[in-house]
């Protein structure tokens, strides 16, 4: 599952140049020359990482780095600076107003990327191709294969997903509601209920090795993914 990236950069040439090496590098890739083009797509579907440019032809970009952070729809969105403002407090500003990282122009690509990678693995690890091993179930994002205790674990594509969600924030647990979200896209409408379905295949893709119970339920809350009883 690749990451979405929404680039809001009003100059064409540096805008075609993050498009193109972004799509290289693997991730999909949404435009906007605008907060106003922005804030459009993410009312469309949220994505799962920004670009923002602090220089912007209808308001500055720490102004709509504020109203992202200030939504709960969006205040949970990663966010990188993009600018030509190197000094201190403008660094500071940008944090301040919600960014998480901050490149100043001219950048590296490699380093940009670099960024792009450290950020989601922190604040989106399910969105990463690293390989995860969790009380004896290894999961491979890269080659989609699931195996625990010797035993390949073949699943549907939905399964795998919800599985590297949960695994990757093992111990949280997750209402229904949240894992639509997270797991399905904000954007799409199935009903709650559909959660409980992909939860049971998931057990069922799991139980040859014994590894069903690490899926749990919490009364009242939700799922998690975790090695000891929740309660």
């Amino acid at each position: 599952m690749s990451a979405t990236i929404l680039i809001i950069e009003d100059e064409p040439a540096i805008q075609e140049l993050l498009c193109l090496n972004l799509r290289h590098a693997g991730y999909a890739v949404q435009q906007a020359q605008n907060c106003q083009e922005a804030l459009a797509l993410i009312q469309q579907a949220l994505p799962d990482l920004i670009l923002l440019d602090w220089m912007l032809p209808d308001q500055p970009g720490v102004r709509l780095a504020r109203q992202l952070r200030g939504a709960a729809r969006t205040r949970d969105i990663p966010l990188i600076m993009l600018t030509a403002r190197s000094a201190e407090q403008d660094k500071v500003d940008g944090l301040e107003a919600g960014a998480d990282d901050y490149l100043t122009k001219p950048f590296s690509l490699r380093e940009l990327q670099a960024r792009i990678k450290s950020l989601l693995r922190r604040r989106a690890p399910q969105l990463t191709h690293d390989l995860i091993e969790v009380g004896g179930l290894t999961l491979d994002p890269g080659t989609h294969q699931v195996s625990g205790g010797g035993i390949a674990l073949p699943m549907g594509p939905t399964e795998f997903r919800l599985l590297h969600f949960l695994m990757t924030h093992a111990r949280r647990v997750y209402s229904r509601t949240q894992l639509l979200d997270q797991v399905w896209g904000d954007h799409v409408f199935v009903e709650e209920r559909t959660v409980d379905v992909h939860i049971r295949r998931l057990r069922k893709a799991l139980s040859p090795a014994a590894l069903d119970h690490l899926i749990q339920t919490v009364r009242g809350a939700g799922y998690c993914f975790s090695m000891a009883r929740i309660e």
